[in-house]
């Protein structure tokens, strides 16, 4: 069942199906993304491999980028920010304790960082779900971390590595299916052109996110830090289809959906106001 902080219809069990009714209707009442100046016609075709569209990749990737942003803000103004390897005791992420052998500012900087580069993805990836403004009318509110994730580093650093590991498989994912999106639409077509422009920015997107991973390895002290020849599928083969399995994205990322036993519920809305105070900006734009 949906509900205000569940429209899309993710279940609460992992062992039960998502439910794509409310995504689809979601989609359906899009009028398509924009890129580039024109607007997508085929914004539904489905990838003959997974069924998934454009749009579904585009809507799915947005809940990830809405869960990191929620993620990252709580790990700057929450209790793990006073961590040795961050801003030390009574630091902040902004005032970070000026005994150098008991903080780390660079580290913290990684993470303020990363905040706003995810809050940039889920700005570009918004109006291809078919949704406007700032993030007020993203499919999920609300986001579920086990109780004590912002207490202290090692859970901190232990949901961060899950968490980027699932969005490089994801983004893995999106650029292989949107490249055969492209490739079923026909060469030289403006929907093919339309989906590897698409790929390009899940590419683009990936490799930041392959950036957080390594960052969060550095403050964790794990060495060598940047430890993979290949960015790894971390098990995932498609990013929507089919939602029951293990082996899509959405799958992956249910738990931070839903409410249950042991977890505790976070704001995207305290995130994206309390952002601008914690975060550093970014450089750079999408690959046009």
């Amino acid at each position: 069942m949906s509900d205000n902080n569940n429209p899309i219809g993710f279940t609460g069990r992992l062992n039960q199906p998502v439910s794509r009714r409310k995504l689809l209707a979601i989609a359906a009442g899009a009028t398509g993304a924009v890129v580039a100046g024109s607007r997508v016609t085929s914004a539904f075709a489905a990838d003959n491999t997974s069924g998934d569209t454009a749009q579904q990749i585009a809507i799915a990737a947005l809940v990830a980028e809405d869960l990191a942003t929620t993620f990252y803000y709580n790990g700057l103004v929450g209790l793990v920010i006073q961590d040795t390897s961050l801003a030390g005791k009574n630091g902040t992420a902004t005032q970070v304790a000026q005994n150098t052998h008991k903080s780390n500012v660079g580290n913290v900087d990684y993470l303020r960082a990363a905040l706003q580069e995810e809050i940039d993805h889920a700005n570009l990836l918004r109006p291809y779900g078919g949704f406007s403004g700032t993030g007020g009318s993203d499919p999920y509110q609300t986001f579920y971390f086990p109780n004590g994730t912002f207490d202290t580093l090692s859970p901190f650093l232990a949901i961060l590595d899950a968490l980027e590991n699932a969005f490089i498989g994801a983004y893995l994912a999106a650029v292989k299916e949107f490249a055969q999106l492209a490739a079923d639409a026909g060469s030289g077509t403006t929907a093919a052109a339309t989906y590897e422009s698409l790929a390009q920015v899940a590419a683009s997107i990936l490799g930041v996110e392959s950036e957080h991973r390594v960052l969060g390895r550095v403050i964790g002290n794990q060495n060598p830090a940047n430890n993979l020849c290949y960015e790894q599928q971390d098990g995932i083969s498609s990013v929507y289809n089919p939602p029951a399995s293990s082996g899509s994205a959405v799958y992956a990322l249910t738990p931070f959906l839903t409410a249950g036993a042991g977890k505790s519920a976070y704001s995207l809305a305290t995130a994206l106001a309390g952002a601008p105070s914690v975060s550093l900006a970014c450089t750079g734009n999408p690959p046009s």
